[in-house]
C-alpha cells in the first residue's frame, strides 16, 4: 500500500491510499486530514514537501495566501499542526519552491524570496518551535525551483531567467562588500556570478534566422542522486526538453524540442528507475521519456485535464490534473538498451474524483508491505498444510 499527500485550491490536505490486493472498489481512498478555514479568506495549497520520520511524516505546505504550515502527520492518518508562519513577500509573488531536509523547511516565491527556517522536534512529534530564520534575495520572475538530495545547492529558473545552480549555504551569507577598483575593460552583460551562485547556463544558439531564442524555464529537476550538484534537466513554455551537465558546458548537452505538445511543459519529475523522467504539458498529456535518446516511451491514456501535479513512488506514480481527478498509474523501466521495443506500457490503474481542484501531489515515503507479506504467507502454510496431510504413495 502506498500512501500520497494531496493539497487542493480550497486550502485543504488529503491522503490518497492505493493498494493493489484490495477490491476493484476499495483499491483507492481518499480522507481529508487538514480542512482549511474558509472564514479567513480564499486560499489555496501551492506546494507540498515531506520527509520520513520513526513513524510517522513530517509535511511542510505552503499557502497563495503566504502562510506556511508544519505539521505531523502519522500511519494512522492522525494530523497534528506542529508551526505557523507567514512569508513576507510581494502580493503578485507566490511560493514556486518548497523543500524539507533535516531539521529546516526551505521556501521559495516567484518574485525570488528564499527563506530557511529551522525547527527543533522534541521526540518523534513534539514541537519545541522554530529556532531560526535566514533569508536571501534571489532574482524575480522565477518559475521553478528546487533543492537537491543532499541540500548542497539549488537550482532555479524562470522568465528571461536561465538555469542557474546556488550553494546553498553561500546563498545566506552576507555579501561581501563591493571593491573601488575600477577597470578600462567593459564587463560582459550577465557574466557574472552573483554572491552564492556557482554556475549559470547560456542561452541556446540563435534560430535559423538569427534571432535571440527567448528563456522560458517553466519547470526543472535534478536528475542524479549520485552526482546530485552537476546533472538537471528543463522543461520550458515552448515543449523543450534540455538537460544540463555544469563539469561539461554551460549550454545544455542535450536538447529536445517539442515533447510538450501543448502549452509547454508544466510538470516534470525524474522517475524511479535509470533513465527514466516523466512529464507533462499544459494539455492532457503525460509521457515517460528515455533520458539518452529524449524520446517518449509511452503516454498515457484516459487522462482529460492539464497535469498539476506528478508523484513518482517505487512501484506506482500518481498525477493530478484540472478536472479534479488523482489518478494512479503503472510504470515501466526504459529498455536496457535505448530505442529497443517495449512490450509493456504504462497504464491507468485507478482514478479518485476530488471534487475540488487538485494542485499538488507528493509520495510521502511510506509503504506498508507487511498486510501483503503476512497474506502470501498465510497462502503458503495453507499450501503446505494440503501437501502434508496427503498420503504417501511408494
Amino acid at each position: 500500500m502506498s500512501r500520497f499527500l494531496v493539497g487542493d485550491d480550497l486550502g485543504n490536505i488529503k491522503t490518497l491510499r492505493y493498494s493493489p490486493k484490495l477490491t476493484e472498489e476499495s483499491k483507492i481512498s481518499v480522507k481529508t486530514v487538514y480542512k482549511y478555514d474558509v472564514s479567513s479568506g480564499a486560499c489555496s495549497v501551492q506546494r507540498l514537501a515531506s520527509s520520513r520520520g520513526a513513524g510517522h511524516t513530517t509535511l511542510a505546505a505552503a499557502f497563495s495566501n503566504g502562510t506556511c504550515l508544519l505539521s505531523s502527520l502519522k500511519d494512522d492518518d492522525s494530523f497534528e499542526v506542529l508551526s505557523k508562519w507567514d512569508e513576507i513577500r510581494s502580493a503578485n509573488g507566490r511560493f514556486i519552491g518548497l523543500s524539507l531536509y533535516e531539521s529546516s523547511v526551505f521556501t521559495c516565491t516567484s518574485n525570488g524570496m528564499l527563506r530557511k527556517t529551522n525547527f527543533d522536534l522534541e521526540g518523534d512529534t513534539t514541537m519545541a518551535g522554530i529556532s531560526r530564520s535566514e533569508c536571501s534575495i534571489l532574482p524575480s520572475r522565477l518559475f521553478d525551483w528546487k533543492l537537491s538530495e543532499d541540500a548542497h545547492t539549488f537550482a532555479y529558473g524562470g522568465d528571461e531567467v536561465d538555469l542557474s545552480v546556488w550553494n546553498t549555504e553561500g546563498a545566506f551569507q552576507e555579501p561581501p562588500a563591493p571593491t573601488s577598483t575600477t577597470s578600462s575593460k567593459k564587463r560582459k552583460r550577465n557574466e557574472d556570478l552573483l554572491p552564492g551562485e556557482i554556475w549559470r547556463a547560456r542561452n541556446v544558439p540563435n534560430d535559423h534566422l538569427g534571432l535571440r531564442q527567448p528563456i522560458r524555464i517553466t519547470a526543472l529537476s535534478y536528475l542524479s542522486s549520485s552526482s546530485p550538484s552537476h546533472n538537471l534537466i528543463t522543461g520550458t513554455q515552448f515543449g523543450d526538453i534540455r538537460c544540463y551537465d555544469t563539469r561539461a558546458a554551460r549550454r545544455p548537452v542535450s536538447n529536445w524540442a517539442g515533447i510538450g505538445k501543448v502549452g509547454g511543459i508544466k510538470c516534470i519529475e525524474k522517475g524511479m528507475s535509470e533513465h527514466e523522467l516523466f512529464i507533462g504539458d499544459g494539455g492532457s498529456n503525460l509521457y515517460s521519456i528515455d533520458l539518452r535518446t529524449g524520446s517518449i516511451l509511452y503516454g498515457y491514456k484516459g487522462l482529460s485535464g492539464s497535469i498539476t501535479s506528478i508523484a513518482p513512488s517505487p512501484t506506482i506514480m500518481a498525477s493530478t490534473a484540472l478536472d479534479r481527478y488523482a489518478r494512479v498509474h503503472s510504470v515501466v523501466p526504459p529498455p536496457a538498451v535505448a530505442g529497443s521495443h517495449m512490450e509493456q506500457k504504462g497504464l491507468l490503474l485507478k482514478k479518485m474524483y476530488l471534487i475540488s481542484v487538485p494542485t499538488t501531489i507528493v509520495w510521502d515515503k511510506w509503504e506498508k508491505s507487511t498486510t501483503i507479506n503476512e497474506e502470501s504467507s498465510e497462502e503458503e502454510n495453507e499450501d503446505d498444510e494440503v501437501w502434508d496431510t496427503m498420503e504417501n504413495i511408494s
